[in-house]
């Protein structure tokens, strides 16, 4: 195909997979609001456990925006990245021979796998684990400073009586009347009814209660969805090792009985990964050079179960003799039957003729 030719088709894949990412921006801007919600339960959660309140700051009016369509355009990206890639196939593929494509086949949707593994265990493993652990540092930091009233030896019947008692619930009341007080356990909040609508609703308020801490935990929203993308880069680029793995030993830059040996090398460039691809702590560093091990020795395992020949065959689906798309240089030599060579002798060759002198 001429060069012109091959940009003309490298400008409509680029058309076609940029027009085809408008339906993945539309649904990320209907559901973005969702998601920004759901990527702050982690944090929300933890603050809870804490005995703090279970909310962000947005110290500027667009902030939440901001991050809103940070997110929509993440989710505009991902959702749409097999669309991306779709279109990349379809003007690569036509060059690659047949065993090269078997390669594609297995590498993309094992890397694909790996990123929602790797993000997954991000989501509900690691990055709870990490909150609860900075925030229960920092609201316990000077808590035994905290100034407090003093105690009370003795008090009368008196002063009991005059001590109102409000009731502590995990959540609201169903239907409360006006001015019923009691205590949100779930969200750390003295709950009152102040009035109910003309609908019925009942209009409640409440005021925010914490437990004792020397340091005002209180986090910005961008800052906070900064954090879980850095994570989430990291995570999803570190649970490649497999396919990174197999890359190498099919090329024959890595030898598995090599690698073996080297293990305690491979664990230390692991530490080594998880601290470079996360914040600068030693539990999220932790928490990604674990399964980066263990990724690494199940790449070297599907080394053992799929090696380069088994995958360029088809796993023995290819016969001996198939000549398929394959390049000429290299196909096998065709065997030549040997050839009688009585066959090979002409009439003249068995009967010359006489020379007439």
């Amino acid at each position: 195909m001429p060069l012109g030719d091959h940009l003309e088709e490298l400008r409509k894949r680029l058309l076609i997979a940029i027009l085809g990412l408008i339906p993945f921006l539309i649904v990320s801007f209907i559901f973005g609001r969702a998601v920004l919600t759901f990527l702050t339960i982690p944090v929300r959660r933890a603050l809870i456990e804490a005995g703090l309140q279970p909310k962000l700051q947005a110290t500027s009016p667009i902030e939440v925006f901001s991050s809103y369509m940070k997110v929509a355009f993440l989710m505009t990206i991902l959702g749409g990245s097999w669309w991306l890639v779709i279109q990349l196939w379809r003007f690569v593929s036509p060059g690659l021979y047949k065993q090269e494509r078997r390669f594609v086949y297995i590498l993309v949707p094992m890397s694909f796998s790996l990123t929602i593994v790797g993000t997954a265990f991000m989501y509900y493993i690691m990055l709870p684990v990490v909150l609860t652990f900075f925030i229960n540092f920092g609201s316990t930091l000077g808590a035994g400073d905290v100034t407090a009233a003093p105690t009370i030896a003795q008090v009368t019947p008196e002063i009991l009586a005059a001590i109102p008692s409000i009731p502590v619930i995990d959540g609201d009341l169903a239907n409360p009347e006006v001015g019923q007080t009691w205590i949100n356990s779930r969200i750390m909040q003295q709950r009152t009814c102040i009035a109910i609508d003309a609908a019925g609703i009942p209009q409640i308020v409440g005021a925010s209660l914490e437990a004792a801490s020397g340091i005002l935990q209180q986090y910005r929203l961008t800052e906070y969805i900064k954090l879980v993308l850095t994570f989430a880069i990291g995570f999803a680029v570190g649970f490649q090792m497999p396919v990174v793995v197999l890359l190498l030993g099919w090329a024959g830059i890595i030898d598995r009985k090599a690698m073996s040996g080297y293990r305690k090398y491979i664990l230390m460039g692991c530490f080594v990964v998880g601290a470079l691809l996360t914040p600068a702590d030693p539990v999220s560093m932790l928490l990604l050079a674990g399964p980066l091990y263990l990724l690494f020795e199940l790449g070297l395992i599907l080394l053992v179960v799929m090696p380069a020949s088994a995958v360029a065959s088809g796993f023995g689906r290819d016969k001996p003799d198939d000549d398929d798309d394959t390049h000429p240089a290299d196909r096998a030599p065709p065997k030549i039957k040997p050839v009688d060579p009585e066959q090979l002798r002409t009439p003249w060759d068995k009967n010359p003729p006489k020379d007439p002198d």
